[in-house]
């Protein structure tokens, strides 16, 4: 039997006529049909099929976001297009850094100027920039050309936005502060076949003093485990052989459900999913790595050897202020712990340089913890100030001359070490996922290891979404070069 919804089934079995229903996700397939029927008159109108555009800022959990809403504009009756030249596009922005919104102000200012030469132009802006209220001001005063606005926790309504929309010629703001409820089953447009991400929670109850998640995504509320692994289910059956699962903080996972559950339990029931062949997952929060978690991964034949695990400092004075709730020394445990149990783990963290009061002292303690673990990679930042985080507000914040120096000598060492560790495994043969082919040579596909570094090799088309044997003949740095066995 199969999983998989019939949408247009479902949509075929409503009444427009009829008042919406309202339970969701009904209510959105009424809207959905009532959006069809619309574009198809401007389609007819025009003379051509209209066309979309989902434009991602941002982390994984909002590429999954911009899959929904493209699921839902293909249903529309939207042509899906790369690129800002569209009918219709849609910014998922990100507010993670300051500079993040003012990169979507300057981008819209162009969209203006399409707008102007294409009336049956729209322009949609969602995702965690629009959960702060003085950008929503902001818009409403200076960009009333944009048509819809909507935040984090409402991008399931998207079709009953977009209706309210298209029969008037309102700028439509829908933004809600919080709220707990999540809404399933609605189209989803994948960007890989083979791959997907799955969402198992939502928002973040952490409040580190730099960061503005949880202002914008609100508190932690974790999807039934059922509803997840029914989705997983239906993705396999679809072709997927790789799930992401994801979260601002996995290791958080099932704490306010009615029945409790761990993330390690939740691993464990994806893992019997038949045909599932990875698991990956981000983001882990050291305070919140379990012992049961290490264990289940190091049994586990599907689950990836690869573990991000955000260090951000290390110096242990820094964290307190950062509000990180480890130490320096707990760290260093905990990556002891997932070396002694899976020794060929991949390693990779977030490191901030200059952080408020950050002294040459506290950036040492950063070095020592980089050289300790030695990651596989790490994404460093200069700290930037976000307006709205108590770290904004703090005295004492290290000058640019101070931060730019150091935030070289960590990249160097960053390097080196990376350098040395993605090479560990020349001369191996590896099971690697088939991805795409070669951006720069056609005669080439490129793969990624359980590790998540990748490896480019000799191949075609149809090995896209398998899982090969491939020696691993050289390493290029941070990629290597095999062939197939």
């Amino acid at each position: 039997m199969s999983l998989q919804i019939d949408y247009e089934k479902e949509l075929d079995a409503l009444d427009l006529a009829a008042q919406p229903p309202q339970e969701e996700p009904k209510r959105q397939y009424y809207y959905l049909k009532k959006c069809r029927m619309l574009v198809a008159k401007m389609s007819e109108e025009l003379g051509r099929p209209l066309t979309a555009s989902t434009v991602t800022f941002g982390c994984q959990m909002n590429a999954r976001d911009s899959e929904k809403l493209a699921g839902m504009l293909e249903k529309i009756g939207y042509q899906m297009v790369e690129g800002e030249e569209a009918d219709f596009v849609i910014y998922n922005t990100c507010t993670v850094r300051e500079n993040a919104n003012l990169r979507v102000y300057g981008r819209l200012g162009v969209l203006h100027n399409q707008k102007k030469k294409n009336p049956h132009m729209l322009i949609a802006l969602c995702g965690c920039m629009m959960q702060e209220p003085d950008v929503v001001e902001k818009l409403k005063k200076s960009y009333r050309f944009v048509d819809l606005i909507f935040g984090t926790h409402n991008i399931y309504k998207f079709a009953e936005l977009l209706s309210a929309r298209l029969e008037s010629n309102d700028m439509i703001i829908d933004i809600w502060k919080d709220t707990d409820q999540i809404v399933e089953d609605l189209p989803v447009e994948r960007k890989y076949s083979f791959k997907s991400g799955v969402n198992i929670m939502f928002g973040c109850n952490n409040f580190c003093s730099y960061c503005i998640v949880p202002y914008v995504r609100g508190r932690e509320r974790s999807r039934e485990p059922k509803d997840i692994i029914r989705e997983i289910e239906r993705l396999v059956e679809d072709g997927v052989v790789e799930v992401m699962l994801l979260g601002q903080n996995v290791n958080s996972y099932g704490k306010n459900l009615e029945q409790p559950m761990t993330f390690a339990q939740l691993l464990q029931e994806a893992e019997k999913i038949e045909g599932l062949k990875r698991i990956r997952f981000m983001t882990s929060h050291p305070k919140d790595l379990s012992d049961e978690l290490i264990e289940v991964m190091a049994k586990s034949e599907k689950i990836c050897h690869h573990m991000h695990l955000p260090l951000q400092s290390g110096s242990s004075r820094i964290l307190k202020i950062m509000n990180r709730r480890y130490t320096k020394e707990q760290y260093l445990e905990l990556t002891e712990k997932l070396r002694r149990a899976i020794p060929d783990i991949s390693l990779t963290t977030d490191i901030i340089v200059g952080f408020p009061g950050e002294t040459e002292e506290d950036f040492e303690e950063t070095l020592d913890v980089v050289r300790k673990v030695r990651y596989d990679s790490a994404f460093t930042f200069i700290y930037s100030k976000r307006t709205g985080t108590p770290a904004a507000a703090m005295e004492d914040q290290v000058p640019e001359e101070v931060i730019k120096p150091r935030f070289d000598r960590l990249l160097k060492e960053v390097q080196k070490i990376s350098k040395e560790m993605s090479s560990r495994m020349t001369g191996q043969t590896v099971p690697v996922l088939v991805e795409e082919i070669n951006d720069h040579d056609s005669s080439l596909v490129t793969g990624r290891l359980d590790n998540n570094l990748l490896v480019h090799f000799k191949g075609d088309a149809s090995l896209i979404g398998k899982i090969v044997d491939v020696h691993l003949d050289e390493c290029k740095g941070f990629y290597y070069m095999g062939t197939m066995r």
